[in-house]
């Protein structure tokens, strides 16, 4: 319970506290998936993440608020694929029902020693496989509010439509690139689900944003992939510094193609306030940056 009950160093990124009007309420692990099941839930189901955007998921520590809120929820939703370290700690003395939006989804294991045969959790960054999060969504909500399953359903298939354009778009924006150069180096590991699903090669500093440091080997590795692969473009996410990846750069003469978006959406004002957005954000910034354009 240490977890839950300390003050961790994101204090404050809680759900806000919900209306009083009888709708069930969702609480999400992030902010990412807060936005997929808004856009399943329609205005029957209020839907709150516990962080907020900006916020770092993968060590994040829950505070008393979050548990104190998170308690009046009729469902949890967490991404499950060992993202959340801090989760099962967190929903063990709650009694709410939670689901594990990813389950369905075949994983892809972590390549590197440190994390053998772990999955990488980062799902979500294939429409395709949200398209599995937003069907285990719709069962879910069907459960807490069976009124509402053909809303949910409806939901469900215009937005799984707009999942499918967003890959389309990006795996044909892509074949614009001369195929030796088709690979996304990046800061994290983030990115297998969406470069198996896109047809081309990953590369990275690090595995996990669990360790957000790189060693000295790390960047010399990456180095040596750039140069030898020829790649025209490198990348780093947006809650990690990306000052190793402009070493990279420097090094090799590879242009910095930009911040891509992961672990959270931005603020309403911000680049990236919907999930869908992330996703164009992100396949835009990838293109540009691989082919100078």
């Amino acid at each position: 319970m240490a977890a839950v009950v300390a003050v961790g160093a994101l204090s404050g990124c809680a759900p806000e506290d919900f209306p009083d009007d009888g709708k069930p309420i969702v609480v999400t692990t992030f902010t990412v998936l807060a936005d997929i099941a808004s856009v399943v839930a329609g205005d029957r189901i209020h839907v709150r993440s516990i962080t907020k955007p900006g916020a770092e998921i993968h060590g994040y520590e829950p505070t008393p608020g979050d548990m104190r809120r998170s308690a009046k929820a009729d469902l949890i939703v967490d991404n499950g694929l060992n993202l959340e370290s801090w989760f099962s700690q967190f929903v063990e003395p709650l009694d709410v029902e939670h689901v594990v939006i990813s389950d369905g989804v075949k994983p892809i294991d972590i390549t590197s020693d440190a994390y053998a045969g772990k999955p990488n959790p980062h799902a979500w960054m294939s429409p395709l496989n949200v398209e599995i999060y937003v069907d285990n969504l719709v069962r879910a909500f069907t459960g807490i509010d069976p009124g509402g399953a053909v809303a949910f359903q409806a939901n469900a298939v215009a937005y799984k439509k707009q999942l499918r354009q967003v890959h389309d778009d990006l795996v044909a924006a892509l074949r614009t690139v001369p195929e030796k150069q088709r690979a996304l180096v990046t800061c994290e590991g983030a990115f297998p689900y969406l470069t198996r699903d896109a047809g081309i090669a990953e590369h990275y500093i690090w595995p996990v944003n669990a360790e957000q440091q790189a060693t000295p080997k790390q960047v010399s590795e990456t180095i040596d992939y750039v140069r030898d692969n020829d790649v025209p473009a490198v990348f780093c996410e947006s809650t990690v510094s990306d000052r190793p990846m402009k070493q990279v750069a420097a090094a090799t003469g590879a242009r910095f193609g930009g911040t891509l978006y992961v672990d959270s959406l931005s603020d309403a004002d911000g680049p990236v306030p919907t999930y869908l957005d992330l996703i164009r954000h992100d396949a835009k910034t990838i293109v540009s940056g691989l082919t100078g354009r």
